[in-house]
């Protein structure tokens, strides 16, 4: 249990580093933002490279696990910061993705 817990907290905190560099960037570019949220973005963004290696699977299943929880918490960040209102099928997307992640990730393997 404690290694699921470690491996969890660690892809939500890539996810943060990822989206959270990304949406810097975005405002930068997308919103004319000053040049240092690019900058900070990008610093944030590298941070997250590194944060997934802190993961004790290999390269493939880590990055395709990180896909599913991007997915979610992409979908929680737009809630929280843009005022984005989910529909049914982007939930419903979201739910297939992070089960099928799971599945990927923490399936016992013998």
């Amino acid at each position: 249990m404690l290694t699921f817990l470690k491996s969890f907290s660690i892809f939500i905190l890539a996810g943060f580093c990822e989206i959270g560099g990304g949406y810097l960037v975005w405002l930068w570019i997308k919103e004319g933002k000053p040049i240092w949220y690019g900058i900070l973005g990008g610093c944030i963004l590298a941070l997250y490279g590194w944060v997934a290696t802190l993961q004790t699977s290999n390269f493939a299943r880590v990055y395709a696990t990180y896909g599913g929880f991007f997915i979610v918490m992409s979908l929680i960040w737009a809630m929280k910061m843009d005022h984005f209102k989910p529909d049914k099928y982007d939930i419903i997307g979201a739910s297939i993705a992070i089960l099928g992640v799971m599945v990927i990730y923490y399936a016992p393997r013998g």
